[in-house]
């Protein structure tokens, strides 16, 4: 089996609201996302999707998927996709770095073997059935008493699990958020508190160590550096996000003491084939994980999920789905949904998701042999 085509297509997702994190410092309002279809010769085709949360996120953009996939697919054509391995060994010759803009080729590989095997991802990743995921809340800055009425409706949407966005220049509105949101959670849910590496060390340190909370903390500052000066010295078990890239920044962490946890994203990682190397990596060191994407509609959410249901449950938090934020929806009715707090990854072969025709558009891009 060869990869005889490669067709790009690019689509604009409003948010249905506004989105502020890292303590309101950064805005969205609208994703930029990028869907990829392989072809091959034997007439088994493949998705996958890129999508950056905005561009002031992480080091990514929607754009740079696109003109790196420009890059990349010369050497692509022609190869096995049921190969992810290789394929991924061949993208990071051809270039280097620039993980997520290979997430959606690889995604779309993975899809191709699932259904080259006739087994659902979940399965291919060491899943032993189509375990349910718990849906993670993401709650938007503001004050203590709107976020705590967004996690009162999210908790009637089914949501047991939440992640709390602070953070910022306010240390005592700080303090007031995250005492207020776990004093005043539903019984039996939880939260973590996602700061978007928006404190400096001191002020983590100053907070951390001023509220009676002991809930997990997400990110605290920018760098691996920072973020393991700030583990070594508060009671909070620390879970680490953007600072993350590639397996050896996970590595560092992990020798530094750095978190008891992490965020597993295949978009930022490049791809399921990474995501998977560093899960294994988290379950054999004893992380715990959320395995989710940076962005994206249900294709790229029910991608996470697959991966997320075939983690051993001792080592797997919520997962949050971005397209519950999103005001179109390019694959309706299908992939892992939020069903009273949970969603179950697909069983049919490879990711189980396709976009329904027409609905992306003319394609901005197609390559072929």
């Amino acid at each position: 089996m060869k990869i005889t085509r490669i067709t790009v297509c690019q689509l604009d997702m409003p948010l249905t609201e506004p989105y502020f994190l890292s303590g309101g410092r950064l805005k969205f309002e609208k994703l930029d996302s990028t869907f990829v279809r392989i072809d091959t010769d034997e007439g088994v085709s493949g998705w996958g999707e890129g999508c950056p949360w905005g561009h002031t996120y992480l080091p990514a953009h929607g754009p740079g998927i696109r003109a790196g996939i420009e890059t990349l697919a010369p050497a692509l054509l022609g190869l096995d996709p049921r190969s992810p391995d290789h394929v991924n060994r061949v993208m990071d010759v051809q270039l280097p770095g620039h993980p997520y803009v290979k997430s959606a080729i690889d995604i779309a590989c993975w899809d191709i073997l699932g259904k080259a095997t006739g087994m659902p991802l979940w399965q291919l990743m060491g899943g032993a059935e189509t375990a349910p995921v718990l849906v993670n809340s993401s709650i938007s800055t503001g004050s203590p008493e709107q976020m705590l009425a967004l996690i009162a409706r999210a908790a009637q949407k089914g949501y047991t699990v939440h992640s709390a966005k602070v953070g910022g220049t306010d240390t005592g509105l700080d303090i007031d958020r995250i005492e207020a949101i776990s004093e005043g959670l539903p019984k039996g849910h939880k939260v973590t508190f996602d700061v978007n590496r928006a404190w400096q060390p001191g002020v983590a340190v100053e907070v951390l160590n001023s509220v009676k909370a002991r809930d997990w903390v997400e990110q605290p500052c920018e760098t691996l550096d920072q973020c393991a000066h700030v583990a070594s010295r508060v009671c909070n078990p620390i879970m680490l996000d953007e600072c993350l890239h590639t397996f050896g920044d996970h590595l560092n962490a992990w020798q530094r003491g750095a978190c008891e946890g992490v965020k597993v994203k295949p978009n930022r990682v490049g791809g399921l084939t990474k995501a998977r190397q560093i899960r294994d990596f988290g379950v054999s060191v004893g992380w715990q994980m959320h395995i989710e994407d940076v962005g994206g509609s249900a294709l790229a959410d029910t991608a996470a999920i697959h991966l997320a249901a075939s983690t051993p449950a001792a080592n797997r938090l919520a997962s949050w789905l971005c397209h519950y934020h999103l005001d179109v929806d390019p694959v309706p009715g299908q992939g892992a949904r939020n069903a009273g707090g949970a969603a179950v990854p697909p069983s049919l072969p490879g990711l189980g998701v396709a976009p329904e025709e027409g609905a992306l558009g003319d394609p901005v891009a197609v390559y072929q042999r």
